[in-house]
């Protein structure tokens, strides 16, 4: 929401400069974006008059002009048809950087001579689109002074973040309302005098809505006014300098004056050319195939959705939206007709966002217009229509009613503080509350408190109290310290809450690049992942490849690998975290970390061959995310299964039980990666963090202290004879159980078949770890332990000790 600062004192009298308005309306909650002040952008440029206008003697097009600065005399080579002896303009000197353009100013020769600056075009000083000609000032002007003040360019405009409740300050008048309450002026009285009517509308409005099928109203009142004997000409200076400050391009009288009363009171409008129309006007519903070509220039296919404005030739214009450019005001207009109505906010936005169209009428609407503005609306519109364009205007003609938006709120005084921690007397709850606009009676010891119409977002008596807070200033709120039950801190997260940050940081110094990517995905991606419940399906996706939540985040991660390797970078690592969905309730969102390695594990080495990536790898990253979270990795089962987009026999789950699954891995089927038109091999795994269990501590008994040995480790090397079908993670398992006081490590180095190992059978070779923390060991005790090493392991596999 943008607009002047003179603007904004038409509706109130201070004299508070805009430093302090600005930082007022963010006290406010109008957060103020910025405050552009072009008078200071325009310093270097300032009023000249020419004093004499010579030929160019080596260009007929050009023309020396002798300009003066008011600090000296210089030569100007001009292009521009209008420079004449006696006129006053804008001069840049050598040095200036020209805003419309961009280009900083140099003395140089043109055509052989000296131009020692320049005498500025509209389009150079970027105030408007006239680069043919330069800028006539007024003969008041004076020399040597900035030209901004001349043309009333020293005006700074204020840029306002209004939040979607507020929707009263859209419009110049509200946010003047909000200061004065807040002491930075007074309110000036608006006067609403209705238009004296000269003949009767040769225009109607009706209603063609079938009521019994829609849940609210597309239109609630439609007031229309027909205007006739005017002048379509250009709108005055003051105004088209105000709607060119805050980004809107002058067009007509009649189209300036809907856009300004827009902007000024938060009240759309529409004028039709009323001699292009047949017949009397209807509001109704879209058909399927009618077309609009709207004032944009663009067509659009309406639906049986939309609110229509048409008459006995079809649709004229998209109610809250856009006017169609047949029915459009031009510079030949005489007659018009005027419209002023109360379109449904959720209607409005629907189809704005279907025809992705943003105007400035379906920005209002869809917030809520002042349902009280319809008439007060369309007599403003009317008196400065003729204002401007002369002619004479008809009754006004109305269709529907104003809706009953009165409505009362109970506000206890002391309810101020209860909810707020402010002790305000009543009588300035009450003046807070009356200079915002409420009314307020008494009512049982507390007060009755009358919502004014342009109030649609009070509806409780909270809304009420912030209101008071918010005029009375959330900064004088007194800083209240809530009791600690001890002199530490309670920690902020809980373990759980830890858990994504605790695995992302993990995976980082992996060396796995963190991905963020949407919450969406295509259908087509999601059938290869398991498919989605037809709940998730999105009624209104922000792109036709985005229609369903993801099951995972790892087919995302799948499609930005092919991505980079479509790009030359096939040696990719990632990984993301964040939700999944199952259904639509809140139980259907999982937390799960999912990544993935693609292309090469290592680089080209000269001293070993490149190795794809491979399941194991997946393993390996899986299981350094869930020891980050406190699991026993050592106790996990391993289990060959996993579901249908992991390769077959080259994928598992991860589980402490049968029904505790934690996550999967391995590489990802090679018809997934062909769907989705990506190289494999593609190794990935998926955790699920809500289900890893908390881990486990004794209350009130501490983290034992680290205690490193210093006695030597030792390795000893066994090679079992098994069963091809035997797991290596059995042979782990079963060699660690042996002595777990002892043994801190095992891992598998070899898995040999072939000549020496009868068929069905392999040898699987295994290096176990020994560390002592009491004393060194004695052959004799490593003995013993390699003893019960062999014997668990052909316990629990059936293997015997290769000889």
């Amino acid at each position: 929401m943008k607009f002047t600062l003179s603007w904004l004192k038409d509706h109130l009298e201070t004299e508070v400069p805009v430093e302090a308005i600005a930082e007022r309306l963010t006290m406010l909650g109008l957060e103020v974006e910025e405050v552009i002040d072009r008078a200071a952008e325009f310093a270097p440029f300032t009023v000249a008059e020419v004093t004499e206008v010579a030929p160019h003697p080596n260009a007929d097009k050009l023309t020396l002009c002798t300009v003066d600065t008011g600090t000296g005399r210089v030569q100007v080579v001009c292009g521009a048809p209008n420079a004449h002896a006696g006129m006053k303009g804008v001069f840049a000197p050598a040095g200036a950087r020209l805003p419309g353009t961009g280009l900083e100013l140099k003395k140089a020769k043109i055509r052989g001579v000296m131009s020692e600056g320049m005498l500025c075009s509209e389009a150079e000083i970027g105030i408007g689109e006239d680069e043919a000609g330069i800028i006539e000032l007024p003969e008041d002007a004076v020399v040597g002074e900035p030209f901004a003040p001349a043309l009333g360019l020293d005006d700074p405009v204020i840029d306002v973040a209004v939040t979607p409740n507020r929707a009263d300050c859209l419009g110049v008048r509200g946010i003047a309302r909000d200061l004065a309450a807040a002491g930075l002026g007074r309110l000036k009285p608006r006067e609403a005098k209705p238009v004296p009517a000269e003949f009767n509308s040769p225009i109607a409005v009706k209603f063609d809505l079938p009521g019994e099928r829609l849940r609210a109203a597309p239109c609630v009142m439609f007031a229309g006014r027909y205007l006739r004997g005017l002048a379509n000409r250009p709108s005055p200076d003051w105004l088209q300098r105000r709607l060119i400050a805050i980004g809107l391009r002058p067009i007509s009288a009649l189209v300036d004056v809907t856009n300004y009363i827009t902007i000024d009171r938060a009240r759309p409008l529409h004028v039709f050319d009323a001699d292009t129309l047949a017949g009397d006007l209807v509001v109704r519903l879209g058909k399927r195939g009618e077309r609009l070509l709207g004032l944009d220039g663009k067509e659009y296919e309406l639906d049986d959705e939309m609110t229509v404005i048409a008459d006995d030739d079809g649709a004229l214009s998209l109610g809250g939206v856009i006017g169609g450019e047949p029915s459009g005001c031009t510079e030949s207009t005489v007659n018009v007709y005027l419209e002023c109505a109360l379109f449904d906010p959720v209607r409005t936005a629907a189809t704005g966002r279907k025809l992705m169209i943003e105007s400035d009428a379906r920005y209002r609407f869809e917030r809520g217009v002042d349902p009280a503005s319809v008439i007060s609306g369309i007599e403003a519109a009317t008196a400065m229509i003729l204002e401007l364009c002369g002619g004479e205007a008809s009754d006004v003609v109305v269709a529907g009613g104003e809706p009953d938006w009165r409505r009362d709120v109970r506000l206890e005084p002391a309810r101020v503080h209860h909810l707020g921690g402010v002790d305000l007397p009543e009588d300035q709850t009450r003046r807070i509350l009356e200079s915002l606009g409420f009314q307020i009676r008494a009512a049982d010891g507390a007060l009755a408190v009358s919502v004014p119409s342009w109030r649609g977002d009070v509806a409780v008596v909270a809304d009420l109290v912030e209101e008071v807070l918010r005029i009375y200033g959330y900064d004088k709120i007194p800083v209240v310290s809530f009791p600690r039950e001890s002199a530490l801190p309670p920690y902020a997260l809980t373990p759980a809450d830890r858990r994504a940050a605790l695995v992302r940081r993990r995976l980082s110094a992996r060396a796995m690049v963190e991905a963020v990517t949407w919450s969406f995905m295509s259908e087509g991606d999601a059938a290869l992942f398991g498919g989605v419940d037809e709940r998730l399906r999105l009624m209104n996706p922000i792109s036709a490849d985005l229609d369903v939540m993801r099951p995972s985040p790892l087919p995302n991660l799948v499609a930005a690998a092919g991505r980079n390797a479509n790009r030359g970078f096939a040696d990719v690592a990632l990984f993301e975290i964040g939700p999944a969905y199952s259904d639509d309730t809140p139980e259907g969102q999982a937390l799960v970390a999912a990544g993935l390695r693609a292309g090469d594990a290592a680089p080209r080495n000269w001293a070993s061959p490149p190795r794809p990536v491979d399941a194991f790898d997946a393993k390996a990253d899986a299981l350094a995310g869930l020891d980050a979270l406190g699991v026993a990795v050592e106790s996990l089962q391993v289990l060959a299964e996993a579901p249908a987009w992991y390769h077959p026999g080259r994928a598992g789950t991860l589980a402490l039980g049968p029904k505790q699954v934690l996550g999967h891995f391995g590489e990802l089927h090679p018809e997934v990666l062909s769907a989705m038109d990506v190289k494999g091999p593609v190794s990935a795994f998926e955790l699920f963090l809500d289900a890893v269990p908390e881990p486990k501590r004794k209350a009130g008994r501490p983290r034992p202290p680290f205690k490193p040995s210093p006695f030597q480790a030792l390795e000893r090397d066994f090679a079992f004879l098994v069963d091809e079908s035997v797991p290596a993670e059995a042979v782990v398992s079963a060699a660690r159980a042996a002595d777990k006081a002892l043994i801190t490590e095992v891992s598998v180095f070899d898995v040999y078949t072939g000549p020496g190992v009868e068929p069905g059978k392999k040898s699987l070779a295994i290096a176990v770890t020994l560390q002592p923390t009491d004393k060194t060991l004695t052959d004799e005790e490593i003995e013993a332990v390699a003893s019960r090493i062999v014997a668990s392991v052909t316990k629990a596999t059936g293997g015997v000790l290769r000889g």
